[in-house]
């Protein structure tokens, strides 16, 4: 392996002054309520309305002001998105099988009742974020699914994603953002009852937020800034690779861009384009910092090699510039989501394409795979027995029990063992 340009890497850290200023304001919040709710909207968001919810007139009203193409566009992407989860839903199977005579085990999927979802403002409106918690999470069966976007600051919604967050099936739809709008769904303030999962990415506070409050409920994942890799050979466009590493760069100066290749003459005419493009890049402002403080660039001397890389990096976003994707396709093993082929690219699975954008950060992915609608889905075990069965198990379980020393437990199976001692079947 050839390192032809080194960066920062991305590996998640708790920042202790964050830590901090959450642990505080969720402190507060749990105390105070939509006080509290109401005084940090003010303070960060200059947003201080009769009612953070969107009634159905509101909601209306706000929808018929968004263009009709952005409507059908939306329309297109969501229908990709539930197509999709759909189809993710119909492998779910229920379980039952007979392990040994009169033994019978199964699992069965329930979804969960309440979810919270996140719909990002800040530098970027990502109103496709809203498809990609809301649309699984009723796709699962979820009962009842509160959304929360922030406000632009002193103005209020932004139609666009209220219009999204409608149409893929939001049941309440709230005006608040950051912190407070985690704790609101966590802890149930107002007329909000508790979330059982919160879904949904962020900023560093957000992110902060929804670890301290995994315990209380259930989370998605925590996700950092967001990343890239390319694997690319010598057959690869250059201009076409580093046109892609740009489009992430834009997100976050801390996004993270990595690009392995099969050969240094490559590399270099990358390096060359990327630095060709960004010199007219619109938001250069942001891409350049991040290709600067975060881009690497490895030569790998083999196909093995630069799966190695690629699984070691464990990237958000993974693409394949290769001619033998058949390969790459069956080696890799940690990533997010892995876009084949030139055809395809990372804007597609984050805006239309149908597959989820709230995936695994910073190494997340040797451990976990991205949002889909089994993260909204709980699969539960079962067991029930014949007398016979029981006074069977009963005998070793009792042998088990009295070996752990745990006497109570043990007294559970000898007695079904004498209940059912005459059984015979």
């Amino acid at each position: 392996m050839q390192c032809i340009k080194s960066g920062g890497h991305r590996l998640f850290e708790k920042d202790p002054e964050t830590v901090r200023v959450v642990s505080e304001m969720l402190s507060e919040l749990q105390r105070d309520g939509m006080d509290a709710v109401r005084r940090y909207s003010r303070k960060f968001d200059d947003w201080s309305p009769d009612s953070f919810e969107l009634d159905a007139e509101q909601i209306e009203k706000v929808i018929a002001t968004v263009p009709d193409q952005v409507r059908q566009d939306t329309e297109y992407c969501q229908a990709n998105v539930r197509r999709f989860a759909e189809a993710q839903l119909r492998t779910l199977l229920p379980l039952e099988v007979t392990i040994r005579p009169g033994v019978t085990l199964g699992h069965k999927h329930i979804p969960a009742s309440a979810v919270g979802s996140y719909i990002p403002g800040g530098r970027y409106p990502m109103f496709g974020s809203a498809q990609m918690s809301i649309i699984p999470a009723k796709v699962a069966g979820v009962r009842t699914v509160v959304a929360c976007t922030p406000p632009v600051r002193g103005e209020g919604c932004y139609p666009v994603t209220i219009n999204a967050m409608k149409a893929a099936g939001a049941d309440r739809i709230f005006i608040v953002g950051g912190v407070p709008a985690l704790a609101m769904m966590a802890f149930g303030l107002g007329d909000v009852e508790p979330v059982d999962i919160l879904c949904g990415a962020g900023n560093k506070y957000v992110t902060e937020a929804k670890r301290q409050l995994f315990g209380r409920c259930g989370i998605d994942l925590l996700a950092g800034p967001t990343e890239i890799a390319i694997i690319a050979d010598d057959a690869a466009d250059p201009a076409l690779v580093a046109c892609d590493l740009l489009g992430q760069a834009e997100h976050d100066p801390n996004s993270g861009i990595y690009l392995i290749c099969m050969s240094e003459a490559f590399a270099r005419k990358t390096i060359a384009e990327v630095e060709k493009q960004l010199a007219v890049l619109p938001t250069r402002d942001v891409a350049a910092i991040s290709w600067r403080d975060n881009g690497i660039v490895h030569v790998a001397e083999t196909a093995a090699e630069a799966v190695e890389l690629s699984d070691a990096y464990a990237p958000e976003h993974l693409e394949l510039h290769v001619a033998d994707q058949d390969y790459f396709f069956a080696h890799l093993a940690n990533y997010g989501s892995l876009f084949i082929g030139e055809e395809t690219t990372v804007a597609y699975g984050d805006k239309s394409i149908g597959t989820n954008h709230i995936l695994p950060t910073s190494c997340a992915a040797r451990y976990t795979g991205g949002v889909w609608v089994g993260k909204f889905i709980k699969t539960c075990t079962y067991q029930r027995m014949t007398p016979a069965a029981s006074r069977e198990v009963g005998e070793v379980t009792e042998r088990q029990c009295v070996m752990e020393r745990m006497l109570a437990h043990g007294i559970t199976a000898r007695v079904r063992v004498d209940r059912y001692a005459s059984a015979t079947g």
